[in-house]
């Protein structure tokens, strides 16, 4: 029987739930002794003027070894879409949180009191704290360049005329909030010089050599002078892909005072200083006929890029996925990028298809509202078909395969659809003042949409254990697991013997990592390819131990061993044999695997809310989730890639946003303000099945990681509206907290 497909407890576990992890803060490496400790000096002003910096205070300071500002800097500017972004500011600040001088002392203690004596005099400007504000150009973070404006993609104008003919037209403008990724590990590096002239730095990345490539340029050296290694990961989801630029100015630092350097921020800091995820505000307009048949669907992006505009490749993957799991005859998309004096916005779980299915399931249900339709029957209307597959959507997607309509029946009948919406209408009917909602989302997303390939190498060593070695980098997702369950079925090894290495670019020089749930997909496939190899490259030393031809060889992965078909009395040959007749006595293959494509998850979601229309509260009581990515390797990690997105997408429905006041000031800056969703606000989710493999890839898989977020926000959302439809309210933005509830219905005056 074959190892994949069944529940097998994650191999990481073992050592996180016994001795514990090692993550960047906990390292106590050779090299590191005698080691500095850093801290930036941060802005706590969103927009200003640096008139002056005086360090000498602080350079006076007990423990303090050095204080470094950007006239201190030997390096070339950071070039970040049409404008740079300073690795120290050095003239203007552009958003609380930026990084303006660092200082360096003996002891951690001594860190704080230290950078209060960096006395910084500022001028204060006017702050762009929105991007309506910024469309405006009232006010310009870069006067250089004449606008706030830095990208604009798809159709400058929306042509006039286009919904002619439509019988129904609604259109709705939706705010998909700015959320702080806040993983439980904070950013965190350690540097140090060695006596060659390479600089190693210890980086709690998703990517070591992406991290590698970034810190080597902002350094102006070469890569091969720079070593990246990535120890335990404490989460990533996205903010983690390759290097901030706290990293260049950490290893500069460590060269200029000549001392390893360590660096972990502090919550707060991590909060304001690490980049934000979503900050989209999109204006849906969707028009049909009277049966439910879609026939036009517009959507207006305007992305928030925060103070520099590191995010601009998210409304692109917005409009690309915009249509959704729907044959639209028609889609029109338009996305503008605009800076404003916040923390810059790149990747976040999902990258720009949250935000896309957020916007069509939210139409979709204005649509069927404004119909009077069921909004399940209207979306089953307008499904893509399984034979139309594959699919280009109007936006330039290639969908490989897809049974919409077939998930999300599935979780329907799991959840008893038909008898929750007769009990929805008891309860109105009742006028009960806890109502319930019913929200649906069916959604596509692209994983492996970058296209990059990913390396892969395995080695049978002389005791036949095997060594492989990912350019994926595995934080959290079972990765390693899911890698040695692959190796250990296509080898007949089994996986105690079996060792997954990652994250140190001497170990692996070329790779791309993890980001888009490209893991599995693409370094699985890598793996595989490599593992393949190996066979083959054993399949002709066997033969020669055995005297027969290759291709009457056969390999019994129960046993191991190879043997000659059907000839059980010629003997047979094991790993170990095989390695040491091997080349240096490891049989081994290293490979770039390039031939996989994107591939596109979907699935869809019913949530089950209950609104206390006295208070505004909302209660999560069931998530149906019907999640297809193919074939699974491992049940109990695709389960938990499934429970943490959901998770983190009911987060952001009801509670999770990161805040500004006018002036650029966050006011949700520490976890006293900013909210995370536990286990007391969550439901046991019901998890429904459902496999449509893909041809674009050998293992015919599709990635998990951000799936689960993308169904769950925008069915909750629709949901929480659901439920307050009859009381006349059509609309909410996120987060749907019970004071915001609670003012929509003091609006319509049904707040008690």
């Amino acid at each position: 029987m074959s190892i994949v497909g069944t529940r097998v407890v994650r191999i990481e576990d073992q050592k996180l739930i016994t001795t514990g992890g090692t993550y960047v803060d906990d390292l106590r490496e050779p090299a590191l002794t005698g080691a500095v400790h850093a801290m930036f000096v941060r802005s706590p002003i969103a927009h200003a003027r640096i008139t002056s910096i005086d360090t000498e205070e602080a350079l006076a300071a007990p423990g303090v070894v050095g204080v470094y500002t950007a006239a201190d800097l030997e390096l070339a500017p950071r070039k970040v879409g049409p404008v740079e972004q300073p690795w120290l500011a050095s003239e203007v600040v552009r958003y609380v949180g930026e990084p303006v001088a660092l200082v360096l002392t003996e002891e951690r203690y001594q860190l704080a009191d230290a950078a209060e004596l960096v006395d910084i005099d500022y001028d204060p400007l006017d702050a762009v704290a929105s991007a309506d504000a910024a469309l405006s150009d009232e006010t310009l973070l870069f006067p250089e360049i004449g606008t706030n404006l830095v990208q604009v993609h798809g159709i400058e104008e929306f042509p006039d005329g286009s919904f002619d003919g439509c019988e129904v037209v609604v259109t709705q403008t939706i705010v998909n909030q700015r959320v702080a990724p806040a993983p439980l590990e904070v950013r965190g590096a350690s540097c140090v010089w060695g006596e060659d002239g390479r600089l190693t730095v210890w980086l709690s990345t998703q990517n070591a050599q992406l991290a590698r490539r970034s810190i080597a340029n902002g350094l102006g050296v070469g890569e091969d002078k720079v070593r990246v290694i990535t120890p335990d990961v404490g989460g990533g989801f996205g903010a983690k892909i390759g290097a901030d630029p706290d990293p260049v100015v950490l290893g500069w630092a460590a060269r200029q005072a000549d001392r390893p350097v360590r660096w972990i921020e502090s919550r707060s800091e991590n909060l304001t200083s690490m980049t934000h995820g979503r900050g989209q505000q999109n204006t849906v307009t969707i028009g049909g006929r009277r049966d439910g048949t879609v026939e036009v669907f517009r959507l207006d992006v305007v992305q928030d890029a925060g103070a520099y505009p590191r995010s601009v490749f998210l409304p692109t993957l917005t409009e690309l996925m915009a249509s959704g799991v729907y044959h639209f005859p028609k889609i029109e998309t338009r996305s503008r990028a605009v800076v404003t004096n916040t923390t810059p916005i790149a990747a976040y779980r999902g990258a720009g298809r949250p935000e896309a299915t957020a916007a069509v399931e939210r139409a979709m249900d204005l649509f069927a509202a404004e119909l009077g339709l069921d909004p399940a029957e209207v979306r089953k209307i307008n499904f893509i078909r399984p034979e139309e597959f594959p699919y280009k959507t109007k936006t330039g997607a290639h969908y490989d395969s897809g049974e919409y309509e077939a998930v999300l029946d599935k979780v329907l009948t799991a959840a008893d659809y038909a008898g929750l919406r007769a009990e929805q209408k008891r309860r109105r009917e009742a006028g009960d003042p806890v109502a319930l909602g019913l929200g649906i989302a069916s959604y596509v997303e692209i994983t492996g949409g970058d296209s990059s390939g990913e390396s892969g190498r395995v080695d049978i060593n002389p005791d036949g254990t095997v060594t492989a070695y990912t350019g994926s980098s595995p934080h959290g997702q079972g990765l390693a697991t899911s890698l040695a369950m692959l190796l250990s079925d296509q080898l007949g090894i089994p996986m105690e013997r079996i060792t997954v290495k990652y994250g140190d670019t001497d170990d692996v020089p070329k790779a791309i990592g993890t980001f888009g749930s490209r893991s599995l997909q693409l370094g699985g496939s890598a793996v595989r390819q490599a593992a393949d190899q190996v066979i083959a490259n054993a399949r002709e030393i066997a033969a020669d131990l055995l005297e027969a031809a290759p291709d009457d060889l056969e390999l019994d992965v129960d046993s191991g061993a190879w043997r000659v078909r059907g000839a059980p009395s010629s003997g047979s040959v094991d790993w170990v044999q095989l390695a040491a007749r091997a080349e240096e006595g490891v049989l081994s293959a290293d490979v770039w695997f390039s031939d996989g494509t994107p591939t596109f998850p979907f699935g869809a979601h019913l949530a089950v809310v209950e609104v206390d229309t006295e208070t505004g509260k909302v209660v999560v009581k069931r998530i149906i989730a019907g999640d297809d990515a193919g074939p699974v390797v491992n049940p109990l990690a695709f389960r938990g890639q499934r429970h943490g997105g959901l998770g983190q997408g009911i987060a952001q429905a009801l509670l999770e946003v990161m805040a500004y006041d006018p002036d650029g000031n966050p006011t949700t800056a520490t976890l006293a303000d900013y909210s995370f969703i536990t286990a007391t606000e969550l439901p046991d989710f019901e998890l429904v099945d459902s496999a449509t493999p893909t041809t674009r890839n050998p293992l015919g898989v599709k990635g998990i990681g951000e799936a689960a977020t993308i169904g769950s926000t925008p069915a909750v959302h629709n949901a929480v509206v659901d439920a307050l439809a009859h009381l006349g309210v059509r609309h909410l933005d996120m987060p749907m907290t019970p004071l915001r509830v609670w003012e929509a219905l003091s609006l319509k005056g049904e707040a008690k």
